[in-house]
């Protein structure tokens, strides 16, 4: 069987989250969820959830899964929000492990932070499958971006986080703690791996030079022949002496501070302190 897939799309981050459907019943996940911040503020929105839940909730879905195809950088996660208003698992790559323990010490988190993964519901290995109603979905291991991202491939359709952008965007970046560019180019050979017919949708997008609009959904045929960073076979050299040149002219995403004080956590606050407040941390030539 393969799912019917609904996109949203959250211009102020350029994240695409998913709603991914059995098709012969009423179980559905969700995937790479926002929750929207405005980080001068430092105040949280539910709006882009909430547009979830109304669709959720139109369709008479039944949410089995929350998924995160990792601890992402550039937005927080609207899981736990979610999941108290949808029920379902929230799940992760088992290498969150890692990402817990590299940023547990940039945050000084201290003791109390449990670095085992234990605020997610289920931490997710290669070959791992989950079910979303009667529909059978598949869990690879693709790190590079980060040592814990995961695709997940659910019937036709592969759900690859950060890892691929579109074809005339490229590749994900690399230079993150725990990053590699050698890791995701034999991450990616997993993913082209897959038939050609596959429908691979995207995490982000944002309007390639020449593109007027933004999209998210190709097929592993169209990335193989036409992925401007992997395409026609590029052998790993060439790419990771691109990816790494590329990388180091970038700046760090906006919110990867918030965004990974939170989503280390599930999509949790920090625990707020005696009079009821909430702090995140910005800890100083840190990244």
């Amino acid at each position: 069987m393969n799912p019917i897939v609904k996109a949203f799309f959250d211009e102020a981050t350029n994240t695409v989250s998913y709603v991914v459907r059995d098709p012969t019943g009423a179980a559905c996940a969700i995937i790479d969820s926002v929750l929207d911040f405005d980080h001068a503020a430092a105040r949280t929105d539910t709006a882009s959830a909430d547009e979830i839940i109304s669709y959720i909730r139109a369709n008479d879905l039944r949410c089995e899964w929350i998924l995160e195809s990792h601890v992402h950088a550039d937005h927080l996660s609207a899981a736990p929000y979610l999941q108290d208003h949808l029920g379902g698992k929230i799940g992760i790559g088992a290498n969150i492990t890692l990402v817990q323990d590299t940023f547990g010490k940039v945050f000084n988190e201290g003791t109390d932070f449990q670095r085992d993964g234990s605020q997610f519901d289920a931490l997710f290995k290669e070959g791992d499958t989950i079910m979303i109603g009667q529909l059978r979905g598949e869990v690879l291991h693709t790190p590079g971006h980060t040592p814990a991202c995961l695709t997940y491939v659910i019937g036709d359709a592969a759900f690859v986080g950060d890892t691929l952008f579109m074809p005339d965007f490229g590749t994900a970046r690399c230079d993150f703690p725990g990053g590699s560019s050698e890791a995701l180019y034999w991450s990616i050979q997993k993913i082209l791996a897959l038939p050609d017919e596959t429908r691979i949708f995207v995490g982000h997008d944002y309007k390639a030079p020449g593109r007027d609009d933004y999209a998210w959904e190709t097929t592993v045929a169209e990335q193989k022949a036409l992925n401007v960073h992997i395409g026609e076979g590029r052998p790993l050299e060439d790419f990771t002496t691109m990816r790494d040149a590329r990388d180091a002219t970038l700046g760090m995403p906006r919110l990867i501070l918030p965004s990974l004080q939170v989503n280390m956590r599930a999509g949790q606050m920090p625990e707020p302190d005696e009079e009821g407040d909430v702090f995140l941390k910005l800890p100083v030539n840190k990244l």
